[in-house]
């Protein structure tokens, strides 16, 4: 599933330079990310970056977005084919 971060985000500026799907982006207030382009770093990483990084652990999974592992490498595959 992918991820959202929660309005407590103090826009610190940690996740984003380290999302490698470009998922994660400053919205009207708080940074916000794509569901569409997050794979919670599947294909990447382990683990999702942004929550390692994340000093208020302001970043949970997205319950309006529910995808399997399987789901999340296949997103992976398509957004590095382009």
């Amino acid at each position: 599933m992918a991820l959202y971060i929660k309005k407590n985000c103090i826009n610190c500026d940690m996740c984003e330079p380290e999302c490698p799907n470009q998922a994660i982006t400053m919205g009207k207030e708080i940074y916000e990310i794509d569901p569409a382009r997050c794979t919670e770093c599947v294909g990447h990483y382990d683990k999702p970056t942004c929550v390692s990084v994340c000093p208020i652990d302001c970043i949970d999974p997205d319950p309006n977005h529910k995808e399997t592992t399987d789901q999340l490498a296949e997103k992976f595959i398509l957004l590095t084919q382009a």
